[in-house]
């Protein structure tokens, strides 16, 4: 394999191993933000806890646009029923503030026999367990 193109990854992983201080860190790339939240969409409910996710943060408050790997909660009203809870990956925006959140998601219902494939926004709650 040859070396330039190692470069830019040997020169990313070093500067995103530096220590920061609470000062110069206010946009990072996470993998996981340690909380949990509950919502409606598409005539269903969701439960979700957010993955990996771009984020801006100032003092005790922080929006993240990231990937929501969930379970949704959603009765079936075809004739052959799917189960009523799926593992689902969502995308969307969350707003913390201290240990709230209120998040925006977007999910995927796939194409049907009957109706075409389309996104679905929801609303959703949920607490944050670090600040």
């Amino acid at each position: 394999m040859n070396s330039r193109f190692l470069l830019p990854f040997v020169v990313l992983s070093a500067v995103l191993s530096q220590p920061a201080t609470a000062q110069d860190k206010k946009i990072a790339v996470s993998g996981y933000e340690g909380m949990i939240v509950t919502g409606y969409v598409d005539h269903g409910a969701f439960l979700n806890f957010a993955g990996p996710n771009i984020s801006y943060k100032s003092g005790s408050t922080r929006v993240m646009f990231g990937m929501l790997p969930s379970l949704r909660y959603k009765e079936d009203q075809s004739a052959i029923k799917n189960a009523s809870v799926l593992p689902v990956l969502g995308v969307g925006v969350s707003y913390a503030f201290k240990h709230m959140v209120v998040q925006l998601p977007l999910y995927y219902n796939a194409k049907t026999a009957t109706k075409d494939g389309s996104w679905k926004p929801g609303l959703g709650i949920g607490y944050r367990f670090s600040q």
